[in-house]
This record gives C-alpha cells, structure tokens and sequence, in this order.
C-alpha cells in the first residue's frame, strides 16, 4: 500500500504478481493511486522502491507491467523509471465488462 504522508490515508497499490521462480525469475507488476492522490509524487518514489527491491530483495531478474495505450501516466512514469516497451496485447484484459488492449512494458536486472 501507498500511504498519503500527512494523514496516513491509504492513497494507493502496487502488486507483485505472478512469480515465476527457476531460470525465469519474473514476476507482474501492478499499480494504482486512488483519486485525488496522482501526480503528487508517491507513486514515482513507492515504484522505484519496488523495482529496487524486487532485485535486492526477491531476486527477480524481470518485472512486466501491461498498461492501457490511453494511460499516458503510467506509461510516462515507467518509462521514466527505465522500462521498455515490448510489445503490444490485443484485448489483453478485461475492465468494465470490456476486453481492453494493452502496450507490454518491461524491465529487467543490469
């Protein structure tokens, strides 16, 4: 969870999902900030965190976020923390009773 500084109210999620262990060491990243709580900084700071730990820590080699081609946020921020865009999912996921397409974003241990 990703907490507002001074109230402590709970101003978001990130997820490690999905880990594959052996040769793969790979997992999903998830994350969202509720509204109101964007673009106030705390989820740049709490993703790097989690990048930084998911080598140190968990030892994984790869995290994969799946993103929406509309959400110019997250793909700004991941892109800003060093991920690369992969490729692209046709209605990868479904939201709203929707299937919704997805751009593969991925980072991976130097």
């Amino acid at each position: 969870m990703i907490y507002e500084l001074d109230s402590r109210k709970i101003a978001g999620f990130i997820e490690i999902t999905n880990i594959v262990r052996g040769n793969f060491q790979s997992a999903y990243l998830g994350f969202y900030m509720f509204k109101g709580y964007e673009r106030r900084g705390y989820m740049n700071w709490a993703l790097g965190e989690m990048v930084r730990r998911s080598w140190q820590d968990l030892k994984l080699h790869r995290l994969e976020a799946n993103i929406q081609p509309g959400n110019t946020a997250s793909i700004g921020l991941v892109s800003k923390l060093g991920f690369v865009k992969e490729g692209f999912s046709s209605r990868y996921l479904k939201i709203g009773a929707r299937w919704r397409d997805h751009e593969r974003w991925a980072i991976v241990a130097k």
